[in-house]
């Protein structure tokens, strides 16, 4: 067996240069080898990194991306239906026609990248070790 298939030991950081979190967090990528992937399903994250073996236990996004997508996503949809309802005023089926699937669109898509880039800054910023005991 090669020595580079073999995991890295716990904590040995050594040999993974560090990458950018942004761009492995909106590609979905492992954050610490940028190389695997972070999510096995459409926003569910896996178990580990098949690429460097780091376990994905420590990530927990919470409500943190919901938050940034509501925020986000609500002011510009609201924002755009507003301009088009002063500027052009149509029907209300209008209305839903477009900015309802665009809200889902926008909401899926930009959801699963603010869930990969925070827990990639999660890791960056070694928030694990932060955790309180609660035993």
């Amino acid at each position: 067996m090669a020595e580079s298939s073999k995991p890295p030991a716990e904590g040995d950081r050594a040999i993974w240069p560090p990458v950018d979190p942004v761009s492995v967090g909106l590609g979905g990528r492992c954050p610490r080898c940028g190389e695997g992937r972070l999510f096995s399903g459409f926003l569910s994250i896996g178990k580990g990194c098949r690429n460097c073996g780091l376990d994905y236990g420590f990530a927990d996004a919470g409500d943190g991306p919901a938050v940034f997508v509501i925020l986000i996503i609500g002011f510009l949809v609201v924002g755009l239906a507003l301009w088009m309802e002063v500027s052009m005023g149509p029907p209300l089926w209008v209305h839903f026609l477009l900015w309802i699937p665009l809200t889902l669109i926008l909401s899926l898509t930009a959801l699963r990248l603010i869930k990969g880039l925070l827990i990639a800054l999660q890791y960056r910023n070694k928030a694990e070790e932060g955790k309180l005991d609660r035993s």
